[in-house]
């Protein structure tokens, strides 16, 4: 069965409420052009549930961008999962790169925020990806493979399907430049062959975005690739008629 394929918007730390919920409407007049997709917005903690009230009754998907690995505790400035389903969440990001990079995430704290999603009832996008280093001294798809094993270390092939995994080339993301086409192919071969490795046909239906630097003039190409099953946008999703644009370049 072919994958449906999903556009995710990652606002990062941009957009207060008044202008979360302002971008609404004009997603709303769009949504009958976009029905043969699954659309996400990750917005800030603080417009997860307007955003959902805002959202209520499309099929659009609102996530957060982060959770702690505990239920609760005593972790100043952290959120759990459960309080991001409260708030009205239904997906989570899972070691960003901007996580992994500027915050210090390591492997291992990536794999417990999986756990703790799927524990609570969240749909993770689990986020790998390498650095310009890593990639011009041939170390890519090491690495990718390293994020990957540590993430799914204990994860059932039962729940595969709940998982999205998003390829973020680090030397792509707010830099301007793009993996082409055959280089995000390349790489999401790997990735399903390495999730296959682990998960056995549970891994057919996972979906695997491509995420650095999408725009309206670059994501046709890159959705014509049959392993590219959607896309994480980052600064790109800020405007709706950028947002927009996007995903109807990978209407089918």
């Amino acid at each position: 069965m072919p994958r449906r394929r999903l556009i995710a918007a990652n606002w990062k730390m941009n957009k207060a409420i008044a202008e979360a919920v302002a971008f609404v409407p004009p997603l709303r007049a769009a949504l009958p052009r976009l029905a043969s997709l699954d659309l996400a917005i990750f917005p800030s903690y603080l417009a997860i549930r307007p955003l959902a009230d805002a959202l209520q009754g499309t099929p659009v998907a609102v996530g957060a961008q982060n959770i702690h690995w505990e239920p609760a505790g005593a972790f100043t400035g952290e959120v759990s999962g459960p309080m991001a389903r409260d708030a009205g969440a239904t997906m989570v990001l899972i070691g960003h790169s901007e996580r992994r990079h500027l915050m210090g995430e390591s492997d291992d704290m990536v794999s417990r925020k999986l756990a703790s999603a799927l524990r609570h009832g969240l749909r993770p996008v689990l986020c790998v990806g390498e650095t310009l280093e890593e990639r011009d001294t041939g170390h890519a798809l090491a690495v990718v493979e390293r994020q990957l094993s540590f993430a799914f270390l204990g994860v059932p092939a039962a729940l595969a399907e709940r998982i999205v995994v998003a390829y973020e080339p680090v030397w792509a993301i707010g830099t301007g430049r793009t993996a082409s086409p055959d280089d995000a192919a390349e790489m999401h071969a790997a990735i399903r062959d390495s999730l296959t490795g682990k998960l056995g046909t549970a891994a057919d239906g996972m979906r695997i975005l491509y995420g650095g630097s999408v725009k309206p003039d670059n994501a046709g190409g890159l959705i014509a690739r049959e392993s590219v099953d959607g896309f994480l946008i980052g600064g790109a999703s800020l405007e709706p008629a950028s947002y927009i644009a996007i995903a109807e370049a990978a209407v089918e």
